[in-house]
């Protein structure tokens, strides 16, 4: 039975290494795949009108500008080869945003590509990869 594979995808290097996996995964297996691109957006709580405005107004175009720049060829590129896709744009907190579009989506999967990152912050902080590992409704491959 096939199912959805959710990609997270920033158009990193990272990125393009778990896109090249999943869509070999997707490929042999007749999955589909979701290509996720999150922003991170943190929330102001304490905006004028003016400001809550601008800020709408930005969001809108990074949106478009994902949509046209990193999306529209990404998925013209999976369709020609022959697999299933969708994209999502959502913001927010990467791992909690891709946690709840695979469980909207009924993934069978995550696939996220690691950066490599490994400094005094990531080990204090975690990472993307690690809180997904931990909290995932999914089991996450992480494509080194």
């Amino acid at each position: 039975m096939a199912s959805k594979i959710v990609v997270g995808y920033d158009g990193s290097e990272a990125a393009e290494r778990a896109l090249d996996f999943a869509m070999s995964r997707a490929d042999l297996s007749g999955n589909s795949l979701v290509i996720a691109h999150v922003l991170e957006w943190s929330p102001y709580s304490f905006l004028t009108p003016s400001e809550v405005e601008e800020r709408h107004r930005r969001r809108t175009e990074e949106m478009q500008r994902a949509e046209t720049a990193i999306l529209a060829p990404l998925t013209a590129r999976i369709r020609a080869a022959g697999i299933e896709v969708e994209t999502l744009i959502r913001y927010g907190h990467t791992a909690e945003t891709m946690c709840r579009i695979a469980t909207e989506q009924d993934a069978a999967m995550i696939v996220i590509g690691r950066t490599g990152h490994s400094g005094f912050a990531a080990r204090l902080f975690g990472s993307v990869a690690g809180t997904l590992a931990q909290v995932a409704p999914v089991p996450v491959v992480i494509v080194p």
